[in-house]
């Protein structure tokens, strides 16, 4: 599973769904309480249904949607898809703008998520913001690197600790070197 902190924007929605594109809508949102927010988020919790954004890197006829979409040609819209929510939390409302965690399954939409909200809100959101917190075995808070740990020492027992988290051998070569017992590995 992967999880995500993603922070919305009420009232505006685009048409990439996130903070990149061009504002196709305005909607007023003060009516709408943190309670609303809580409430609605039951909703896209568990086994869902998601269109997938126009603006997106799945394919037609092998080129991505979004190169045929700047290109200016029509792009019908994917037919919605089942997508897992694990769980889906409302960290912090400070309207405009709302965080949520989400932890979800593959081939699921942050950005799709955002939108639906604005539009079950009966207004209209757009994702502002989005951190990938944990993928796979690897969360940001026990296994990013921050700056000024950045030395050769650092990044090496960092990549070692992560190195044992996946599963399998490792697939480096190894080079035969001069002193025999000790193994050089290539970088590819």
């Amino acid at each position: 599973s992967q999880k995500y902190t993603a922070i919305g924007l009420l009232g505006k929605a685009t048409d990439t769904l996130d903070a990149t594109g061009k504002v196709t809508e305005e909607k007023p949102y003060d009516q709408i309480t943190k309670g609303d927010l809580e409430n609605v988020l039951q909703k896209f919790t568990g086994d869902i249904m998601q269109v997938p954004p126009l603006y997106s890197a799945l394919k037609k006829d092998g080129e991505r949607l979004s190169t045929l979409m700047k290109r200016g040609e029509a792009v019908e819209a994917k037919p919605a898809r089942p997508v897992r929510v694990y769980s889906l939390s409302l960290q912090q409302f400070q309207p405009p703008l709302f965080t949520l965690d989400v932890e979800c399954g593959g081939g699921f939409y942050v950005r799709s998520l955002v939108s639906d909200i604005g539009k079950e809100l009966s207004t209209c959101a757009t994702m502002q913001e989005l951190t990938r917190t944990k993928h796979g075995p690897f969360t940001l808070e026990e296994h990013a690197l921050y700056e000024d740990k950045w030395t050769i020492d650092e990044i090496a027992r960092s990549l070692e600790h992560c190195m044992s988290l996946l599963p399998g051998e490792p697939s480096h070569k190894k080079l035969k070197t001069e002193h025999p017992g000790e193994t050089a590995v290539s970088c590819e």
